[in-house]
């Protein structure tokens, strides 16, 4: 699957028949919740069916297209799952809860119901059935059948998420390496380069910190409290955009250059719990979503990513193997064996030496050593 989001400009008319929509597929939710709620035995086909009924009592659904609202059953038990999926890993659940007013954010047509026209490489038309014929910003021509088309809003602008069934390839290249990820250098390799963390957050954090008060001070209901929170949620659309930018153009440089990563393995809520004083800092690099996008690309491209324990892999001596307790405030590692170096790029030697260990195709000694000494 390969997925495009591109921008929509709707008109106002169209932008007053996609928040209707919003909000008619969000009242379908609620009744088809507390369908499930009230009912014994939980059928699917039984209260997807019910939609049916509900078409024949509220008319105003039928303003809706109907696999649009189908969708909100898939959405439904989607979220049941999800639930089921936290308590058998031990977390503690309730029941799913009703969608209040502004909850959705997005709408879905699933197979049918839409039809793209790609005039130019920038403009175009998007038609979807009950909406109309929507200006799209299509900054690139997509590939393979579209299978589904998903609106979303975000803050004050309008996307399409076009999903089609072309497959997704990155090239890999033909290098070794291991990655040790952290605040300061966001990554340090093997190889001895390193990234510093561009802690985005941090950058707009007193921005953010202005926007938080004014909209504490705004009455609620009101129209300034409004335009208070849509500001706010700007800033925050801002730092989510430059971070998943950053996190985009560093995976596909890595990918395209190695074919064999190693990454930590790291447990990030337990990171957060034992460092309570820097939490702000762990959240703003965001590990995991990096570590996801990488192992993504790097599974399109035919690359080998491994996942490694993080155990001693900064207390330990790259090139004699002893241990020595390395405090964070601690930037150089020296040992005995006469080895001094950054301690980022020390745990990512060992991180790589590790994982040669796990390594499913052979890995030639010369180039083995030549990564790990």
């Amino acid at each position: 699957m390969f997925a495009y989001k591109f921008r929509l400009y709707p008109s106002k008319q169209q932008e007053a028949l996609l928040f209707l929509t919003f909000d008619l597929c969000r009242f379908t939710y609620n009744m088809l919740l507390e369908k499930l709620n009230s009912s014994r035995k939980v059928n699917r086909g039984e209260i997807q069916h019910s939609i049916v009924d509900l078409k024949k009592d509220f008319l105003e659904l039928g303003l809706v297209y109907s696999k649009t609202l189908q969708y909100e059953c898939y959405r439904l038990f989607s979220n049941l799952r999800s639930l089921a999926q936290l308590k058998r890993k031990g977390h503690k659940v309730g029941m799913l809860r009703f969608k209040g007013r502004n909850w959705f954010k997005t709408i879905n047509y699933n197979q049918s119901g839409f039809k793209l026209e790609q005039k130019t490489t920038r403009y175009g038309k998007l038609h979807l059935s009950k909406i109309g014929a929507v200006d799209i910003r299509s900054h690139r021509i997509t590939k393979g059948e579209i299978k589904q088309v998903t609106i979303k809003k975000e803050v004050n602008k309008w996307y399409a998420i076009i999903i089609t069934g072309a497959k997704y390839r990155k090239q890999k290249g033909c290098g070794v390496i291991g990655l040790d990820v952290g605040v300061l250098n966001f990554i340090a390799d093997s190889n001895g380069n390193t990234v510093a963390s561009p802690l985005f957050l941090n950058q707009s954090f007193s921005k953010i910190q202005d926007a938080h008060r004014k909209l504490s001070k705004k009455k609620r209901g009101g129209n300034r409290r409004w335009k208070a929170k849509q500001q706010l949620a700007k800033l925050y659309n801002k730092v989510t955009n430059q971070r998943n930018d950053f996190f985009h153009k560093l995976t596909t440089k890595i990918v395209g250059e190695n074919e064999f990563i190693v990454v930590e393995d790291l447990n990030v809520k337990k990171m957060v719990e034992k460092n309570n004083w820097n939490v702000r800092n762990f959240l703003d690099c965001s590990w995991a979503t990096f570590i996801r996008m990488l192992e993504c690309k790097a599974e399109s491209a035919g690359a080998q990513l491994i996942r490694v324990s993080p155990r001693n892999t900064s207390k330990k001596c790259s090139k004699c193997g002893n241990i020595h307790e390395m405090p964070l405030h601690k930037r150089i590692y020296a040992c005995e064996c006469g080895l001094k170096i950054n301690r980022d790029l020390n745990a990512a030697k060992n991180i790589l030496a590790q994982g040669l260990g796990f390594a499913e195709k052979p890995v030639s000694f010369v180039e083995a050593r030549s990564h790990t000494l």
